[in-house]
């Protein structure tokens, strides 16, 4: 049981059996490390060959996988701040945290900010309306935001927002503060990662300079971070929330995105596309997602829900801006 101001809520209606959820809901310490290591190894082994044939046909595509690849890794510590990586409770939020910080983000702040959008969402309190709300915005818009993501102008924001700073409900203009919404307890914690943060990649910076490898560092580690993995994060946030109209229920507020092994590799790790089982049952693991998914087609409980091709996503999300609702006489 988590203290008030610590909870992510359920926010469906009991639809699925009460035994069907508890067996999905069990978390497995095996499948659980090998995600973790697959992204590890595969990270790994991208920074070996790019260090190894330094030239632009080599490192430019391992750029691209890295950013890919780290993106992953906060998929995972994304599962680590819903308190559903590992069972025990320090080895959760120890790998959870390490997913985070060799990103440069805070896994216990973001568990602040994120449990106010799954509790809050699409409601004046949730803090990622500033990033998905009011799409579809016109054609060229979204593409532009993601050429300047992909430039790295944009990546101040997103460490900004992960670091619990202030941000603008663009539906309702009011500016959030994330951390005032927590226990004393979460809200310490956060400010302590914070510091563990910064002191991280100091010392990492530091390293890379002493040992010759500063180039190298930069390159492979902090550019895809600055750019390939903001643009994902930017598409993948909108596809699961942009372009929707009715905010009732998660059902219609957020999106399941059904694509191909490669997809979800790409831009969908870790099952992160079955979005809206995730937001009706958060106590649920990434890899359980999928089996989730079937049992709610099978009781009927995604029949109205936004269940699309990624391809029909990318048709809403990039179409023409949404006609302004008529003003009364």
């Amino acid at each position: 049981m988590h203290a008030q101001g610590e909870e992510f809520r359920d926010d469906y209606r009991k639809a699925l059996p009460k035994e069907t959820v508890q067996r999905l809901a069990k978390i497995s310490f095996a499948r659980s490390v090998w995600s973790v290591v697959q992204d590890a190894a595969v990270l790994a082994a991208l920074v070996t060959v790019a260090v190894h044939w330094w030239t632009p046909l080599v490192v430019v595509p391992c750029v691209i996988l890295i950013g890919t690849r780290q993106h992953a890794l906060f998929i995972l510590a994304h599962d680590a701040a819903h308190y559903r990586l590992f069972e025990q409770r320090w080895l959760n939020d120890l790998a959870g945290r390490a997913c985070a910080t060799v990103q440069g983000l805070s896994m216990r702040t973001y568990r602040v900010v994120h449990r106010l959008h799954h509790n809050n969402l699409y409601g004046p309190a949730d803090p990622d309306t500033a990033l998905h709300g009011g799409y579809p915005r016109g054609r060229a818009y979204l593409a532009r935001k993601l050429l300047k993501d992909l430039t790295g102008f944009t990546a101040w924001k997103t460490y900004a927002y992960f670091f619990g700073a202030p941000a603008i409900n663009t539906e309702t203009n009011v500016a959030l503060r994330p951390l005032n919404d927590t226990s004393e307890r979460l809200r310490r914690e956060a400010r302590s990662d914070r510091l563990v943060v910064i002191g991280f990649h100091a010392l990492a910076l530091i390293l890379a300079t002493a040992t010759g490898y500063l180039v190298e560092y930069l390159v492979l580690w902090i550019l895809p971070l600055l750019t390939v993995v903001q643009a994902i994060l930017r598409l993948r946030a909108i596809s699961e929330h942009g372009a929707t109209t009715d905010f009732s229920s998660p059902l219609t507020a957020a999106r399941t995105n059904l694509c191909g092994p490669i997809l979800e590799w790409l831009i969908f790790p870790h099952r992160v596309n079955y979005h809206i089982e995730h937001h009706l049952y958060a106590s649920v693991p990434h890899y359980n997602l999928p089996e989730l998914h079937r049992e709610m087609v099978k009781h009927g409980v995604l029949e109205s829900a936004e269940v699309l091709r990624f391809g029909q996503t990318l048709a809403k999300i990039f179409a023409d801006r949404r006609p302004a609702a008529p003003t009364k006489a």
